[in-house]
């Protein structure tokens, strides 16, 4: 006899081996008690949750030959015929492939006959939610007025594709994805009766790929038992799911909470020439920044990591602000890498942007090393404070932007770039109450961002990076950016964006001179 695969092998036979699926099971063993089953079910959930499984147990419950309510008894002919597919009066049909209404005519037609050896004729439409809006409205009539000796048990991944009024005819029952713990738990006991030894890990690491599948879980174990043999570890699970498992995965986190710009991109990169999947490598740095963010608002007793990550990710959570984390996760997560091109650029762009970070975190590993992000400006603390003679125990007591203020004295006309340039720190911390959290304050803020013309009542900016250029084009960052220059300037002023890769020392030294900007080209 041939071999059967795994899920059909350790398909459920009764309600109460159905798992993961309580709330619908025990609903079900219910009505048979009380012979209270309905002409018509729905069953609506993800794929491998047990829909039609559940369908069948229900057909051989309504049928058993000695008990017909409850659980089915699968020792009667009438149980074992419909649990080997061959029971006459248990009809199964994949809407998918018998779609039109024709088929549904004909299942009009056969559903008056009574049934041959069963009490009822049951039909089991799979996929339901694929039928014609015709074929719909063909079984609609059906559903209205069954035959006493027939029941329906419609099946599909798609609810809300399913006709409202073939909906509203039915008993509806929602199947949950199953969560990880109770599909460890199926692949445990399969593997006790297998003789297959796999680590804890492993099987773990198998159910959260399944995504609450209970079918793809099983047909995965099946497919490393067939290729690695009855002993399987950890990283025989990731050889086959494309798991990294890197350890790079840490070190970019870490550079990320450290703002460590220059050794993240050195790490991505390398990830990239050792030839792992970056979109695999993403999604596993998405789920550790998750990991820090539930333990950073004290919620990490859901995450499902090792004793060693868990002390390593509440390290790391210390030292960074919840700001700071949740936006590398939103960064990071809602990254789209291409599939034919494995470019490092979008994981290298996330990375840069997770250091443009909002003014006000104060105590953030970001801000404090901002300075270095920032090129020239790494010059000790002292010696940076020139505007700040006012140094006196007053500031102490005002920590509010009107210090700064008071230290600069307002630009004077035919100056006003050079007034600008000398003091473009503080024109960002001059900036309105309003705009110091707003995305377009740290882009003015980061490294080769500088003014460098005006012409009448436009300031011209250049951009050392053509991603902080595009960012601050969006029209809600240049409406900040002008109001954060007006208000240095004191009066209202539209902003220019150019892209200046590299200084130009020729044009310094000329403005130096007395030279002025005639015309600025665009790139």
């Amino acid at each position: 006899m041939a071999s059967q695969v795994f899920y059909r092998k350790w398909r459920p036979q009764s309600l109460a081996e159905v798992v993961g699926q309580e709330q619908v099971t025990q609903t079900l063993r219910n009505a048979l008690n009380s012979d209270r089953v309905s002409h018509a079910y729905l069953f609506c959930g993800p794929r491998g949750t047990g829909k039609t499984t559940t369908g069948r147990i229900l057909a051989k419950a309504v049928n058993c030959l000695t008990n017909g309510k409850g659980e089915p008894c699968n020792a009667c002919p009438m149980c074992q015929a419909i649990s080997e597919g061959r029971a006459l009066d248990v009809i199964e049909i994949d809407a998918a492939s018998n779609r039109g209404i024709d088929e549904i005519r004909d299942l009009r037609a056969r559903v008056n006959y009574a049934p041959n050896q069963a009490r009822y004729k049951v039909y089991i439409i799979d996929e339901v939610h694929m039928l014609t809006k015709e074929a719909s409205n063909a079984l609609l009539k059906t559903l209205e007025e069954p035959p006493p000796h027939v029941i329906f048990i419609l099946a599909t991944t798609e609810a809300h594709k399913v006709l409202p009024t073939i909906s509203s005819r039915c008993q509806r029952f929602d199947f949950r994805r199953i969560s990880q713990a109770d599909i460890v738990s199926k692949l445990t006991r399969i593997c006790s009766q297998e003789g297959i030894d796999m680590e804890p890990e492993a099987l773990r690491l198998i159910a959260k790929s399944a995504t609450g599948s209970l079918r793809d879980a099983e047909n995965l174990l099946e497919q490393l038992t067939t290729y690695y043999g009855s002993e399987v570890g950890l990283q025989q699970v990731q050889a086959i799911l494309g798991a990294t498992g890197d350890w790079r995965v840490k070190e970019v986190v870490k550079h990320i909470i450290n703002n460590d710009i220059s050794a993240g991109i050195t790490t991505i990169n390398s990830v990239n020439n050792d030839g792992l999947d970056l979109r695999q490598f993403n999604r596993e740095l998405v789920e550790y920044l998750r990991g820090l963010l539930l333990i950073k608002t004290g919620s990490d007793q859901t995450i499902d990591f090792t004793a060693e990550d868990i002390a390593e990710l509440k390290a790391l959570a210390a030292k960074a602000s919840l700001a700071q984390i949740l936006k590398a996760v939103k960064l990071f997560g809602q990254l789209e890498l291409g599939l034919d091109n494995y470019s490092t650029l979008p994981l290298e762009l996330a990375l840069v942007d997770c250091t443009l970070t909002p003014e006000g975190e104060k105590g953030s590993p970001a801000v404090e090393a901002e300075p270095e992000f920032r090129q020239p400006v790494t010059t000790a603390p002292p010696p940076a404070a020139p505007p700040q003679p006012t140094v006196k125990p007053e500031p102490a007591n005002l920590p509010t932007p009107p210090a700064p203020k008071a230290t600069i004295p307002p630009p004077e006309p035919g100056s006003e770039i050079e007034q600008m340039r000398a003091n473009w720190k503080q024109v960002i911390e001059q900036a309105p109450e309003n705009t110091k959290r707003t995305p377009a304050i740290a882009i003015l803020r980061s490294a080769g961002v500088k003014p460098v013309a005006i012409e009448d009542d436009t300031i011209v900016l250049a951009f050392r990076y053509p991603y902080h250029k595009e960012q601050i084009e969006k029209p809600e960052n240049q409406q900040i950016a002008e109001k954060i220059i007006g208000n240095f300037l004191g009066r209202p002023c539209h902003v220019r964006c150019i892209y200046e890769p590299e200084a130009n020392h020729l044009l310094q030294a000329a403005l130096k001179m007395g030279a002025q900007i005639i015309d600025v080209e665009e790139k």
